[in-house]
């Protein structure tokens, strides 16, 4: 076997999860010869602006995805929640590795929970999903814009410049900063974001080798639950950053059985649409397309296509 060469960006978290997939593949193939090339992507570079104005998650993408189609790497690590609805022709993401934790999480140095903020506290974000859903929850919060890696988004936490910050769950448990997790939110008050908490690896369609390679590090399941939530996403053309929010669960039970929950929400908080719907766990099944139709019947394109225009 040739040296497979496994793209990633070079922020502490992505270097996390390529080497985790680097040990992964060397569990099962001990004499594999891996080599992690890291770059530095558009969207680690600006960090003046916030995402949504700046071209989305997308931006964290195209390096790797040109260094993918050009033949220099072999395969491309990501977060699920960062990869656009449409790749690039000859490109696809045949595996997702079994999910970790998909909830969101508040830290603060000062107060526990989001319940325990006074009028005024200032949140910090970059997210449009968050930022939606907390505001309508807690409409006397004010959210202000909060980009960066994980360790300057707390620095800036630690220096007295909000009174808390959201992150993922998953992220701070993957650096070993679980510690550092005041709450852990609530679905029913933020639903989290389509693919968090889960890898996933991007090839060639055509590498039959490295497809072959990596196919026993993919999770059925979870491969299930985010291809229906981007399968939403797609439907709602809503992209990486709108505030857009779809979470499939299995339910276990007699049957087993797939729940998609969707969010579809105006930036102060001031409307927000939803679905909840229950179907069987089959692969290509329709439940990520139906909630999508269920938020677009009740005005969802007006709220997307109003953020837009702000861009």
């Amino acid at each position: 076997m040739r040296t497979v060469r496994i793209g990633t960006r070079a922020s502490q978290l992505a270097l996390w999860q390529a080497s985790y997939v680097k040990q992964a593949l060397l569990e099962r193939y001990r004499d594999l010869d891996i080599e992690l090339v890291e770059m530095v992507s558009e969207g680690d570079r600006t960090l003046d602006v916030p995402l949504h104005q700046s071209g989305g998650k997308g931006l964290f993408l195209k390096e790797l995805e040109s260094a993918l189609s050009e033949g220099h790497i072999d395969l491309a690590v990501h977060s699920m929640k960062d990869v656009t609805v449409n790749l690039p022709d000859g490109l696809h993401i045949p595996v997702m590795c079994a999910r970790d934790d998909p909830r969101d999480a508040w830290v603060s140095n000062r107060y526990p929970s989001l319940d325990a903020l006074p009028r005024g506290a200032v949140v910090g974000t970059c997210s449009l999903r968050r930022r939606c859903q907390i505001q309508a929850r807690y409409p006397e919060l004010v959210l202000e814009n909060l980009r960066g890696n994980v360790n300057t988004r707390l620095a800036r936490l630690d220096a007295g410049e909000f009174d808390g910050i959201i992150l993922a769950v998953a992220g701070l448990k993957r650096l070993g900063m679980k510690a550092r997790i005041a709450q852990m939110i609530d679905p029913d008050v933020c639903l989290p974001a389509v693919g968090q908490g889960v890898v996933g690896i991007e090839c060639r369609a055509g590498d039959g080798e490295i497809n072959a390679l990596i196919r026993p590090l993919g999770d059925p399941d979870a491969l299930l639950r985010v291809s229906t939530e981007r399968a939403a996403n797609a439907v709602l053309d809503g992209g990486c950053h709108a505030p857009v929010a779809v979470y499939g669960e299995i339910l276990e039970g007699r049957r087993r059985v797939l729940r998609v929950r969707a969010r579809v929400g105006a930036l102060d908080g001031s409307r927000i649409l939803a679905s909840d719907r229950t179907g069987p766990c089959t692969p290509g099944n329709d439940l990520g397309r139906q909630v999508a139709q269920d938020l677009i019947n009740q005005g969802a394109r007006t709220i997307i296509d109003s953020v837009h225009v702000r861009e």
